[in-house]
């Protein structure tokens, strides 16, 4: 069954200015922004920038709020629980961490780092509607496609099936020298060991790493292919009805 969006995030019922680009304070990279998202990434350094012009028109009110944004407005106003924070500030720490242990690895290939951060932005915003567990799912973004160094040196390749076989060592590595737990460790090394050819893995955060690195790639791999084609690969490739939607979205006029 597929998932109704409200009027408020459907980009339909959006005006011009609704989606714009802001300077990264940072880098100067322009970064696009959507009216009712409180902040996204830098996909040139990776810096959190926040909302310069947020306008969160029906969440405001609306009792759904938390679960359409990934967050609760009114919140803003309120005072927080105290754990809630906690876990948020411990997510956030986690993904800079990894962000820079990306860019130590991949050293100069700006390429690769953008990739990685959009994906994780892509990664996130599938995360808000699907669920699934956030450590998993954001490490995999960053980390999926880690090996391809590895890959081009020993290979002389970035195929796909040698990032899967040189991906997870260097993963787990990097996720052992920032103390992340066991569980998270195994099912992120299955994770980036499958990100090409979906071998052995089905889980909800499989299939939101899938999505959000076709989400990116879609238009590369494909562009020479019409709306109706595009429609019938993102039928058969997408994994979730979010990632779907927003595949959807990508789509140019008809």
């Amino acid at each position: 069954m597929s998932k109704t969006i409200c009027p408020g995030q459907d980009t339909r019922f959006w005006k011009p200015g609704d989606i714009f680009e802001a300077a990264c304070g940072k880098c100067g990279r322009p970064i696009e922004f959507f009216k009712d998202e409180a902040a996204r990434r830098c996909p040139g350094c990776g810096q959190r920038v926040q909302n310069p012009k947020i306008s969160l028109g029906c969440a405001k009110w609306c009792e759904h709020a938390r679960e359409c944004l990934g967050y609760d407005p009114k919140q803003s106003q309120e005072p927080r629980d105290k754990s809630t924070e906690l876990e948020e500030k411990q997510q956030e720490t986690m993904v800079d961490r990894l962000i820079e242990a990306v860019k130590k690895e991949f050293g100069c290939d700006q390429k690769r780092i953008t990739h990685a951060l959009m994906v994780l932005e892509k990664a996130q915003k599938i995360l808000r509607r699907e669920g699934g567990n956030p450590r998993v799912v954001l490490t995999a973004a960053l980390l999926h496609d880690i090996g391809i160094k590895a890959t081009e040196r020993k290979h002389g390749s970035a195929a796909g099936k040698y990032q899967e076989i040189e991906g997870p060592p260097i993963a787990q590595r990097i996720m052992r020298e920032l103390n992340l737990d066991a569980e998270t460790i195994e099912h992120v090394s299955r994770i980036v060991g499958s990100h090409h050819s979906a071998g052995d893995i089905d889980t909800l955060e499989f299939r939101i790493l899938w999505d959000a690195d076709w989400l990116v790639n879609l238009r590369e791999e494909f562009p020479q292919a019409g709306k109706e084609e595009l429609e019938k690969k993102i039928v058969r490739i997408f994994k979730t009805g979010t990632g779907k939607e927003m595949a959807k979205d990508m789509l140019p006029p008809s």
